[in-house]
């Protein structure tokens, strides 16, 4: 995996994260959510459904990218790592809820591995970044591995630290490992963004470009459709 990793460096620069959200989309009124937490989640027989939540940046873009994948049956946008319960886009966004945007990613591990996942995570967004990805910024967009188990983590840190010292990124990687608690799903006008939105002009300059790249590298592991 990190061999194919430093081959793909090229393609990790063009697929930097998104420009800065527009602000002057219209903010819908916040419905209800409710926090996913390790203990709420509902085993699935043999025990094939996974979870993997990061932290990419906008996931406005990472979303549409991790939905393409066989094995995987959610991707939802959200927000974790912070102290406010509850959070919205809004405050989300004042950088004082210390909540990274992320994505809860649901899959089934027979067919697609956290391995996978990780190699995927490098590559479509810029993990040397601090708090920082692209036009965007703040420690909302910082990237993340919120771990949900010991196995995860040393995941995690071992590719972390082979490609720190294979020399694939220029600059040294500023991901953070932090140990999952809870997931906020964010507002439903932000789930599956690119599907409902796939004309407006920020999809057709900025998602639909990272996608139509990530489904060329990746085609042997997009869904058949």
């Amino acid at each position: 995996m990190i061999k194919s990793l430093v081959f793909s460096f090229a393609y990790l620069i063009a697929l930097q994260s998104c420009a800065q959200k527009d602000n002057s989309i219209n903010i819908k009124l916040k419905t209800m959510t409710h926090p996913i937490t390790d203990s709420t989640k509902t085993p699935i027989a043999g025990n094939t459904n996974a979870v993997a939540t990061f932290g990419t940046g906008c996931f406005w873009c990472t979303e549409a990218i991790f939905q393409q994948l066989e094995g995987v049956d959610t991707v939802t946008s959200g927000y974790s790592g912070g102290h406010v319960v509850n959070p919205t886009y809004q405050e989300v966004c004042s950088k004082t809820t210390g909540h990274a945007e992320c994505l809860q990613i649901e899959y089934d591990s027979t067919i697609i591995s956290f391995d996978e996942l990780l190699e995927i995570f490098w590559q479509v967004h810029n993990p040397t970044t601090l708090n920082r990805q692209g036009a965007d910024t703040g420690p909302q967009y910082r990237s993340v591995i919120f771990f949900h188990d010991n196995l995860q983590k040393e995941k995690a840190e071992k590719y972390k630290e082979a490609l720190n010292q294979s020399g694939a990124f220029e600059n040294p990687i500023v991901t953070t490992l932090e140990k999952f608690t809870i997931f906020y799903p964010a507002e439903n006008y932000h789930q599956n963004y690119y599907n409902n939105n796939s004309e407006e002009g920020y999809c057709q300059m900025v998602i639909r470009p990272k996608l139509e790249k990530f489904e060329k590298v990746f085609k042997s592991k997009l869904k058949k459709h």
